[in-house]
């Protein structure tokens, strides 16, 4: 190039061998197909010819349609990879895989746009180091997007299995795992590619290390969440699907996600809370009770005879004998248990089994109703709280004297 300008000036010799004058610009300005070759030879000599930074001025068009092209393709390729992997992930999970080869496909539209510069475009020069220089990081960004669709279809794969239930703990564990997995790999692409850029492996490792410290530094709360996430799937308290509660929060597990797990409230509302949050406190699994346990106290009145309030007892014995729901290990217990200033106790407690919530309530029901019709057919009566009401004020009495202590209305109705 410096000697072809050095000696532009000069006149072609008129003796043999015979010339070939414009060969040099002709080979800058020349597309490397055919097909192109006859649209350039319709431009205007300007745009044939003339140069603009070092590359003829209709290679410029070329690459901005080219480079066009291929952002378009890309971003249409991932946008139909989102939709059509989110739609087969939990569907078939062979066409899960299938969907692969389209960020596969992404990794080629770069490697092919940097050829097609080279080889059909001719770019040559500085135009073209650009060329490949952008082409490498954007292969090295699609081929950690690759690396993330790998990791997670071998997550979903295992977890496909009959032996692992989907919306459990174990399943929301591989899925951790897989990303982890996915970090260290995609930092193995992305030092690979540095070294295809020209960039030395220490050079990457430092500032990999001071991302790494920058991050952790940054992302404290971040990480906190996290590793609370791994020691709750780890103690696995509970999983999707159980009732559980916790901090006066009463509720079913919807999910169990990387940084949250969401609990859908009895009242139909939604509570989201931090993993580290759950992975310190007391939680109670209501969902993995094996039986329920009522506990009743009788209050009899302190005037019933002792063989009415012994027929009380043996009547409530009878009606809970091999009841509904007993399970063996757990009979009911019928106790008269205390003397109460104005009233007898009789304790009862039963246990429901399988703690299917529905059919205790029933039962309780019917329950209720057979000894209330019992007591009433033995003229057995339930203690009401006494109360001592003054209408009128005697010689013996002082005066009553009323005073407002405190008066509160609740905000909420």
């Amino acid at each position: 190039m410096k000697y072809f300008h050095s000696v532009q000036a000069r006149p072609y010799r008129k003796g043999l061998p015979q010339t070939s004058p414009g060969l040099y610009k002709w080979y800058l300005s020349a597309p490397g197909h055919p097909g192109i070759a006859k649209i350039v030879e319709h431009l205007p000599d300007g745009l044939r010819f003339g140069r603009t930074l070092g590359l003829a001025n209709w290679k410029w068009p070329g690459i901005l349609v080219a480079l066009l092209m291929s952002g378009v393709l890309m971003v249409v390729i991932y946008r139909l990879h989102l939709s059509t992997a989110g739609r087969s992930r939990t569907r078939n999970i062979f066409l899960y895989w299938l969907t692969l080869l389209l960020p596969l496909l992404a990794v080629v539209i770069p490697i092919l746009f940097a050829i097609f510069a080279e080889r059909f475009l001719t770019v040559r020069g500085n135009a073209l180091y650009v060329i490949g220089f952008a082409a490498t990081v954007v292969v090295t960004m699609a081929s950690i997007v690759v690396v993330f669709a790998v990791t997670n279809r071998v997550a979903e794969t295992i977890i496909s299995s009959p032996r692992v239930n989907r919306r459990g703990i174990n399943a929301q564990l591989i899925r951790i795992a897989s990303k982890l997995i996915s970090v260290v790999l995609a930092s193995a692409a992305f030092m690979v590619g540095g070294q295809y850029l020209g960039i030395p492996i220490a050079t990457l490792l430092a500032s990999a290390g001071i991302g790494g410290i920058a991050l952790a530094l940054g992302a404290q709360d971040t990480l906190k969440t996290l590793f609370g996430t791994i020691m709750l799937m780890a103690d696995k308290p509970f999983r999707v699907g159980e009732r559980i509660i916790f901090k006066g929060y009463d509720g079913v597990v919807e999910d169990i996600g990387l940084r949250s797990t969401r609990i859908r409230l009895l009242t139909s509302h939604q509570v989201t809370v931090p993993n580290d949050q759950l992975a310190g406190s007391d939680i109670e699994n209501v969902g993995r009770r094996e039986r329920i346990r009522r506990l009743i106290d009788f209050q009899i009145p302190n005037n019933t005879p002792s063989d009415s309030l012994e027929s009380a007892v043996d009547l409530i014995r009878e009606l809970l004998d091999e009841h509904e729901g007993m399970h063996e290990d757990f009979p009911p217990r019928v106790f008269f248990v205390d003397f109460m200033p104005d009233s007898f106790t009789i304790r009862v407690m039963y246990w429901y089994h399988p703690p299917n919530y529905w059919d205790f309530l029933a039962f309780s029901e019917k329950l209720n109703f057979a000894i209330f019709r019992a007591f009433e057919e033995r003229g057995i009566k339930f203690s009401l709280p006494q109360r001592v009401t003054h209408t009128s004020l005697d010689s013996e009495q002082a005066p009553i004297d009323v005073r407002m202590i405190e008066s509160k209305t609740s905000p909420n109705v």
